[in-house]
């Protein structure tokens, strides 16, 4: 996704990372619509098409201890982020939105 996202914006990115900060001026503009797993890439694409800055850094975490990830923890939590990240990734790469 993110050689997708590179080659669609120009946003340099090595992956679509869990932690993400940005002015409250910037997000009030974007508009933001997706709910489940869109949102990050959302706010990602729609920054990155009104030139804002986008700056990635590097972030450690621990293993999850417990529990299940719903993204990678099943076949159909991996289908459905993969499906709503590259359906707004592209949506908003044909949108004559800013």
């Amino acid at each position: 996704m993110a050689a997708l996202v590179h080659r669609l914006y120009g946003v340099p990115l090595s992956d679509l990372g869990p932690f993400r900060a940005i002015h409250r001026d910037l997000l009030k503009t974007l508009d933001m619509r997706e709910h489940t797993y869109g949102w990050p890439i959302e706010m990602i694409v729609k920054a990155a098409r009104r030139k804002a800055r986008i700056v990635e850094l590097p972030v450690r975490y621990r293993p999850r201890f417990a529990g299940q990830s719903k993204v990678g923890g099943t076949v159909r939590g991996t289908i459905l982020a993969t499906y709503r990240i590259v359906r707004v990734t592209l949506q908003y790469g044909v949108s004559r939105e800013p």
